[in-house]
């Protein structure tokens, strides 16, 4: 082999391992080039994945934070909502509400007891199908009343004393949703008044009474003197005249003697009595005058009471003579005894009631209906139950009476 032949071959090995060398550096370029774009982009979606993650429990941490407030916002609704029914149901005022139409659709417990109604058989209904005169004008003429004082009768026919007040309901924006009745019962408050009132005007009457009584008795002892001594001397044609004349005045002599005792101030004689003896002593006093009557009795266990036993016999006697009174045909008398936040006697006849026109009257001294009465009657009851601190109560209708007696507990000895 030449020297120039073994020249060219070095070259060309040369030359092949520049090419070979070249060719592998441009290979690495491109795979290096490679696996950083590989690089890159897996960077890439991972940087997306992870902002894709993060955006997701952010949006979850989001709506927990919502579920939080959301609940929050219904506990706080539910405790004002609570807050609100505990106030409308402790109010000692009772309180109906009504929409646009007047129906019910509140009552609380309140209005309940006083009008003698449940919430659960009213909610629903139209004014005019639960509330009778006068409240149901005040809604029919939508009027705002700021405070009358009106009676009013129950749908269990209890007659009480309401103060009313009613108004326009409205809602949060001031619109108007419907109409809102608060009421208060004043049936205590007036029987309280009437008592007071009627214990001054018996204070005054009894001050001017009695000295009238004298001063009649004095000229009555005189005209009895002198029909006795005309009763001796005159004729027998003249003898019924002198009758009548002294019949009248012995008339006269017990309308004075019955004045005199309601002038009186009662003094109570304060002993141990039994009230289920007394009541049937009485009954038993009264056996002539109810004569044709059906008595039905309704005891109570009841202690014994600290009271004046003759002036409560006189009342109670009283009262059933009334009663007999009224059914001059016969009927049924009832007596019920109760002991609850006080003692009560009731007593009922089923006569002709009493006229609504003078039931303002019956106990005003010397006001009677009666032919031959003197008025004093209800007028002495009435006056021995307030000696007693109790009050007397009238419920009437063309079916019947009744008369309550009601006692406070300070009477019981013991419970």
């Amino acid at each position: 082999m030449t020297h120039a032949t073994l020249t060219y071959i070095t070259l060309s090995f040369v030359v092949l391992l520049l090419i070979l060398l070249y060719i592998m550096r441009a290979a690495f370029s491109y795979r290096r080039k490679k696996d950083e774009e590989a690089d890159k982009d897996a960077t890439e979606v991972g940087f997306v994945v992870d902002a894709f993650h993060g955006l997701v429990t952010s949006q979850k941490e989001k709506e927990r934070e919502l579920e939080i407030l959301r609940k929050q916002a219904e506990e706080r609704a539910t405790a004002i909502e609570s807050y609100n029914e505990d106030i409308l149901q402790s109010v000692p005022s009772g309180v109906v509400s009504f929409d646009r139409r007047l129906t019910i659709t509140r009552m609380n417990s309140a209005a309940e007891k006083i009008l003698d109604l449940r919430e659960a058989d009213s909610i629903g209904m139209e004014y005019h199908e639960i509330f009778a005169s006068p409240i149901r004008e005040l809604l029919e003429n939508r009027e705002t009343v700021e405070r009358i004082e009106a009676g009013y009768v129950t749908v269990t026919g209890r007659r009480i004393w309401l103060g009313l007040n009613m108004s326009p309901l409205k809602d949060s924006t001031g619109a108007i949703i419907g109409q809102i009745l608060v009421f208060t019962d004043l049936t205590e408050l007036k029987a309280f008044q009437s008592q007071k009132e009627l214990r001054e005007r018996l204070s005054n009457l009894g001050e001017m009474s009695a000295g009238i009584a004298h001063e009649l008795r004095n000229p009555m002892a005189v005209i009895s003197g002198y029909t006795k001594i005309l009763s001796r001397k005159v004729d027998e044609t003249l003898q019924p005249a002198v009758e009548a004349i002294s019949k009248e005045v012995s008339v006269m002599d017990r309308i004075i003697a019955d004045f005199l005792s309601f002038a009186r101030p009662t003094e109570l004689m304060l002993t141990r009595v039994d009230p289920g003896s007394l009541i049937e002593g009485c009954v038993a006093a009264s056996d002539g005058v109810l004569a044709g009557i059906r008595v039905v009795t309704d005891y109570a266990v009841l202690p014994a009471i600290m009271a004046d036993e003759v002036l409560l016999r006189q009342t109670i006697i009283n009262l059933l003579q009334n009663a007999a009174e009224s059914m001059p045909d016969g009927g049924v008398l009832t007596i019920r005894t109760l002991l609850k936040d006080r003692l009560s006697i009731s007593i009922s006849d089923t006569g002709h009631g009493i006229p609504e026109n003078i039931q303002d009257k019956i106990f005003l001294p010397f006001f009677t209906t009666k032919e031959r009465g003197t008025g004093l009657g209800l007028s002495i009851v009435h006056k021995v139950v307030i000696s007693h601190g109790g009050s007397l109560d009238l419920e009437t209708s063309s079916k019947g009476t009744t008369f309550v007696i009601n006692l406070p507990k300070d009477v019981l000895i013991e419970t």
